[in-house]
């Protein structure tokens, strides 16, 4: 889609205003690969599909769309030319693979159009889903998902890493995935304003003119896990031209409220929020762990209040399903009719 001529900053807002004041993102990508079969213990994570189980990630992409997503985000978070060569993946192979990740995709939203033009199913005739506007999210994850130690989980990445090792590390894959043909490149768990400031540098600096969103990981209301301030953190975002979004994601819910307050103090642009199931990640056992309180796994309730907020983009991350996002679609739905 790019830009084509339109101003980056009315991208995000033109296309929520398309979906009827909200949208969808879609939700947990592992843990549905894994439900369908796929074996993710390896560094790579949900890449290593890319290479051995293509069908499966077309699988996941078209669960998410069937429930209603306007967002899919590609298989791409854990793909990057160094892991890939980590792997005894040749440069060139790897290249193939992050474009793959964006051509399964589109493949996938060209098959559910097919599917609402035929009817294909009695779900397919609810006119709420019919030839919905959908975009194709190209996945950046942090340099902390690349170490696969967990630390996009804390934010610190040790004194020898500066903005200028974190651009030299993103500017090839981010170029590949931008000439591939995304809508957008949703950059994902941000840890901390140092690898901010890496994006909002290389977009510039590559004259990218795809849009962008920035999503931050977050420990508490105020801060992301580094401990650095939301509020900073959008700030860097909102100066960058080509961010259209801003957000966090793989965040418990219980925070999601406060951080929407914190972000709509720093920007005008549209928030973005989908956050974990409230489970806490081991990096040491690679388990996710219930969190001391109260149950969290359903969020769906607080869609309504968080759009209150200031947010208008929602979605779900890791260990959330198609029957969390369906219940996205069906609450904003019901929001929208009760307008």
């Amino acid at each position: 889609m790019g830009l084509e001529g339109k101003e980056t900053s009315s991208f995000m807002k033109d296309f929520v205003d398309k979906c009827g004041g909200y949208a969808v993102i879609d939700g947990g990508f592992a843990t549905e690969l894994e439900r369908h079969g796929a074996d993710l213990n390896d560094p790579l994570w949900s890449a290593k599909c890319l290479i051995s189980s293509p069908h499966l990630v077309r699988r996941v992409h078209l669960d998410y769309l069937d429930a209603g997503a306007n967002i899919i985000i590609t298989a791409s978070y854990q793909a990057t030319i160094q892991g890939f060569e980590a792997k005894g993946i040749a440069r060139e192979e790897g290249e193939i693979l992050l474009r793959k990740s964006v051509e399964i995709a589109r493949e996938a939203r060209e098959i559910y159009y097919d599917r609402c033009t035929k009817d294909f199913s009695d779900f397919m005739r609810d006119e709420r889903y019919r030839r919905r506007p959908i975009l194709i999210a190209a996945s950046v994850g942090s340099y902390g998902a690349y170490l696969a130690d967990g630390s996009e989980y804390i934010g610190d990445y040790g004194d020898a890493v500066t903005v200028q090792t974190l651009k030299d590390f993103h500017r090839e894959r981010i170029k590949i995935l931008v000439d591939v043909g995304a809508d957008l490149i949703a950059f994902e768990t941000i840890p901390n304003k140092l690898e901010a400031k890496a994006y909002a540098e290389l977009l510039a600096e590559e004259g990218i003119e795809t849009p962008a969103w920035f999503s931050f990981t977050c420990k508490d209301e105020t801060k992301v896990v580094s401990g650095d301030s939301i509020f900073e953190c959008a700030s860097i975002a909102d100066s960058c031209r080509q961010v259209v979004a801003v957000g966090v994601n793989c965040t418990a819910p219980r925070f999601i409220h406060g951080l929407i307050s914190s972000i709509t103090k720093a920007t005008s642009k549209p928030v973005l929020v989908y956050p974990n199931s409230g489970e806490t990640y081991i990096a040491e056992s690679n388990q996710w762990v219930k969190s001391s309180g109260i149950a969290e796994n359903d969020f769906v309730p607080y869609i309504g209040n968080w759009h209150d907020a200031g947010a208008s983009l929602f979605g779900g991350c890791c260990r959330t399903t198609p029957n969390t996002i369906r219940g996205i679609a069906e609450a904003i739905c019901g929001k929208l009719q009760d307008k």
